[in-house]
């Protein structure tokens, strides 16, 4: 098995909470996909070699439609990253999931339309992953091992609507979530999950639930300003939270990962192109992609 290295994606939140946290080297890495969101901070956290790399970029310039997934999740995989445990702000579609708790996903509903979302999309390569457990169990069970240590809630499993934003769902389009059987409703999840998948590396979320969306009627004694107050406070306490389960889960990582999951192969039955009609153009242009694939 090769070296494990975990990549770290901030989001809203434990974005600029990380970059406090994780201290190391930068390097810019360039992609055929543009550039990643920041430069990669590459270090080691918990005994652990980790990259770090916030999804809105530095100061949270970017909304979720602007994220350059693609550039990311390559420049992560050419610096050598094996695992990626990425976070994320969401609401809540289920009274059970409270403000402040966490989540480690289990499902996606891709709800997004204007994001390239395969690194597969251009001709002389066809490649087809199989996406049916979006999230790598192993890394999962990793994350949910540390949360038996930890003083706050944490949900084993959840399903998260992935929609386009940036603004947020109507009344109506929150009951039609509930009703699909989604848990939580976000903005980013997607098309990352997926493109690490494609990549060969390990996925897991840790979603931060901030508020009941909009299907659960908002306290009629808090206006917008207080409204807006109490949902940062949120952001903040889940954010602790998720930097003390992080670090739980990456001493966890440090004591051992599975070398046999399937997240690690997954291009062995996905690339349906002979390999012989594989072209340089390809090889360059995909690079750590597909590397493992051509030279085994």
């Amino acid at each position: 098995m090769s070296k494990v290295m975990v990549g770290l994606i901030g989001g809203t939140g434990l974005g600029e909470a990380l970059s406090k946290e994780v201290q190391g080297q930068s390097r810019h890495v360039d992609t055929p996909y543009g550039a990643p969101s920041a430069e990669i901070v590459l270090g080691q956290w918990e005994g652990v070699d980790i990259a770090f790399i916030p999804r809105h970029g530095p100061g949270h310039v970017l909304s979720p439609t602007a994220v350059p997934y693609r550039a990311n999740i390559y420049a992560l995989k050419a610096v050598g990253v094996t695992h990626i445990i990425a976070s994320g702000a969401t609401g809540s579609l289920r009274e059970e999931i409270r403000a402040r708790d966490l989540v480690v996903v289990d499902q996606v509903i891709d709800k997004t339309t204007q994001r390239a979302s395969t690194f597969f999309d251009e001709p002389g390569i066809a490649a087809h992953v199989e996406f049916s457990e979006p999230f790598c169990p192993h890394l999962r069970r990793i994350l949910l091992r540390a949360a038996n240590s930890q003083k706050v809630t944490v949900h084993d499993g959840g399903t998260y609507v992935c929609m386009e934003g940036p603004a947020f769902s109507t009344v109506a389009e929150s009951r039609m979530h509930r009703s699909w059987g989604g848990d939580l409703i976000g903005m980013t999840c997607m098309p990352e999950a997926k493109l690490a998948r494609e990549a060969e590396m390990c996925y897991a979320l840790v979603a931060l639930p901030t508020d009941y969306d909009c299907w659960r009627p908002h306290d009629p004694n808090l206006d917008k300003r207080a409204l807006l107050k109490e949902i940062l406070h949120n952001v903040a306490e889940a954010t602790t939270r998720s930097v003390t389960l992080i670090r739980a889960a990456l001493r966890g990582i440090a004591e051992g990962v599975s070398s046999d999951c399937s997240c690690r192969t997954a291009l062995d039955a996905a690339v349906w192109t002979s390999r012989d009609r594989l072209v340089s153009e390809v090889k360059n242009r995909l690079g750590p992609i597909v590397s493992r694939l051509l030279n085994p």
